[in-house]
């Protein structure tokens, strides 16, 4: 199974700034041993790409550096060439991945979810919408290639609502958009997805399970995607310091194990995000994404013996 990183690319940040960027590194490290994984330096998505789904100003600000110190801060993180080359980097990870779950029916990215970015400005720790840029990329590509737009489903399992990748797919009827998240957690201005469902803090397996299974069933009676991108956060982990929500690790298996189900029930290729995660313990967010991968790996494997 290929697994696409950028970890190589470190965003240089000060010391005590709260995002985890060791958690790439020491995850690659942790998927590197697993059999059966290939790994992949990311491709870097040109401007053009990004500008499927960003303003071609906004793209041209954060490569220049002509963000301002408002928008920065909104991002979260301070402008360097290396911010703009792993945000690009990020976003050529998904779409790697994606064209590779496309001939193998299943890839992941080991960074990406960014899905706090909008068209003209990025947000949350996100500079640009991989997701978004991921799916754009492949209607083109298969636009190109004679074939009629293909419709997407990304299905943001990120303890925070994706209200970048609402924003930007409003009036996008190719890419139906699914939000599983705290009601009460960051962004506190939520956007309207194809399919949102508000959680309240504390929520446990249980009843997140349940929530999961009707909104996978919703969007089959809605829609009939061709690709699903998901963005698998560790970040409703009981251990997550930001999450609010009280998913055991157990719990998160069962969700990410729900949703490669649901992507084998409907015949579907699905690339994997990481998404977020804030562990208190950054050992204990490694380990759930490290799970997913597995998870998929597993999958992938299946996949290959039933069709071999």
């Amino acid at each position: 199974m290929k697994a696409y990183y950028s970890d190589h690319f470190v965003l240089p940040l000060p010391a005590g700034h709260r995002f985890p960027m060791e958690k790439y590194r020491l995850l690659r490290d942790l998927v590197g041993s697993m059999r059966g994984i290939e790994l992949i330096e990311a491709p870097l998505a040109s401007d053009h790409d990004l500008a499927r789904a960003h303003s071609p100003a906004y793209v041209e600000r954060v490569s220049m550096g002509l963000l301002s110190e408002s928008e920065l801060r909104e991002i979260g993180f301070p402008w360097s060439l290396l911010m703009v080359e792993r945000s690009k980097r990020s976003a050529g990870a998904t779409m790697g991945a994606c064209m590779s779950a496309l001939t193998e029916g299943i890839a992941v990215n080991l960074a990406g979810g960014t899905h706090h970015a909008y068209a003209d400005k990025g947000s949350g720790f996100c500079v640009f919408n991989d997701a978004v840029v991921a799916a754009r990329y492949l209607q083109h590509h298969k636009i190109k290639e004679g074939q009629q737009k293909m419709p997407i489903a990304i299905i943001d399992l990120d303890v925070h609502q994706g209200n970048g990748t609402a924003s930007i797919c409003q009036g996008d009827s190719s890419i139906f958009t699914l939000s599983i998240h705290g009601e009460k957690n960051f962004p506190f201005k939520k956007e309207s997805s194809n399919v949102d469902i508000g959680l309240p803090d504390g929520c446990g397996d249980e009843a997140y399970l349940q929530v999961l299974s009707e909104a996978l069933r919703n969007l089959e009676t809605r829609f009939s995607p061709e690709l699903i991108i998901y963005l698998a956060g560790a970040d409703p982990h009981e251990g997550d310091r930001l999450g609010r929500l009280s998913l055991t690790l157990d719990g998160i298996a069962n969700r990410d194990q729900m949703v490669l189900n649901f992507a084998q029930e409907i015949g579907c290729p699905i690339a994997l995000t990481m998404a977020g995660g804030y562990g208190r313990q950054i050992e204990t967010t490694v380990e759930v994404h490290a799970q997913t991968i597995q998870l998929a790996l597993n999958y992938y494997k299946k996949r290959k013996e039933t069709f071999a």
